[in-house]
């Protein structure tokens, strides 16, 4: 089984999605089914069919958490030191055209959430930033042409 690295904070993220999932979506989802199926004929029992559906969503993401947790590789971001950026960095960036300072943790793909800061090790700008130092200048491929940042700063923990 392929080994994916992940930061504590995201597996613990994902543990609590799990657990909600089981034990209040699915028993909530069966009571929904159970109350649907007493409405008589199934074949035009829109909310049956609708309760099917989101059970089958449930029991999919179910699924998919329990494989990604199993495969997780936890890697603590404390426990990592220095001025290069590595998995688990939170980066302070500036657009060398617009200006615009951003911050970015880089972390595992299944905890990546750009809106939260929180930047994937396969995206194009983290493979652009790893290795390097503050003071250092990537060049990033984008649709509107490539983007140039800048790295203001490197810290763990």
């Amino acid at each position: 089984m392929q080994k994916f690295p992940m930061t504590a904070s995201g597996l613990q993220r994902l543990e609590e999605e799990l657990r909600r999932l089981k034990t209040e979506e699915r028993p909530a989802v069966i009571r929904a089914i159970a109350e649907a199926r007493s409405h008589g004929d199934l074949s035009e029992n829109a909310e049956y069919h609708a309760a099917r559906e989101r059970q089958s969503f449930i029991e999919g993401r179910i699924a998919e958490l329990e494989e990604i947790i199993a495969s997780a590789e936890v890697i603590d971001p404390a426990q990592l030191s220095g001025d290069q950026i590595k998995f688990g960095a939170h980066v302070r960036l500036i657009d060398e055209e617009t200006e615009r300072e951003a911050s970015y943790q880089i972390v595992g793909v299944h905890e990546a959430d750009i809106k939260a800061g929180r930047l994937s090790i396969t995206s194009p700008l983290a493979k652009a930033l790893i290795g390097k130092r503050p003071g250092d200048v990537v060049s990033v491929p984008a649709p509107g042409g490539d983007r140039s940042y800048e790295i203001l700063s490197v810290t763990y923990g």
